[in-house]
């Protein structure tokens, strides 16, 4: 139902029944915020993001660090999804792993653009040592082949928790792109 249809039902009913003076523009103003955030949002989407570790730790910790760089990609997409900026898309490719090092960055644009996003997020994560861990987090509008973002960040640990406060600070960074 469009906003003048409900605003012109919303009205006779008004006048009919004196409660809805109330409750009528409630319904109005959450109607008009759903109207907004269904056809303002921003199609995005998360690529993977890649890993590497040159710490030299004695113990392999692979399996752990794939989990975690999985989950930190999964985190933003989560952060960007409640935001009613963005609409967060799915990224297909022909790969198990749809990120930069693994596609190469014209496959990742293109699936991107083949999930009709208008923005690409990707980057990689490189642990230098057993506490400190950089990162990098470019943010391409597809459409109109254009750089809005190149963030490098840095963080400290290599636990679940260090990676979940990383994705939040990233996402409240994301959260200020717009193309």
């Amino acid at each position: 139902m469009r906003r003048r249809e409900f605003v012109k039902l919303i009205s006779g009913a008004v006048a009919t029944w004196p409660a809805l003076r109330f409750v009528g523009p409630a319904i109005w103003l959450s109607t008009s915020h759903a109207f907004a955030t269904e056809h303002g949002a921003i199609p995005v989407v998360v690529a993977d993001f890649d890993y590497n570790d040159t710490s030299g730790e004695v113990a392999d910790r692979q399996v752990e660090h794939v989990e975690r760089v999985k989950a930190f990609a999964g985190l933003l997409r989560d952060r960007l999804a409640r935001e009613d900026k963005y609409k967060v898309l799915r990224l297909d490719c022909a790969k198990p792993t749809c990120s930069i090092g693994s596609i190469g960055a014209d496959d990742l644009a293109a699936a991107a653009l083949k999930a009709d996003a208008r923005l690409l997020v990707y980057g990689g994560i490189h642990k230098t040592s057993t506490l400190i861990q950089w990162g990098s987090v470019q943010v391409v509008d597809v459409q109109q082949k254009e750089l809005l973002l190149n963030r490098f960040f840095s963080f400290r640990g290599d636990n679940d928790e260090a990676f979940r406060r990383a994705a939040e600070f990233i996402g409240e960074i994301l959260n200020s792109v717009s193309p």
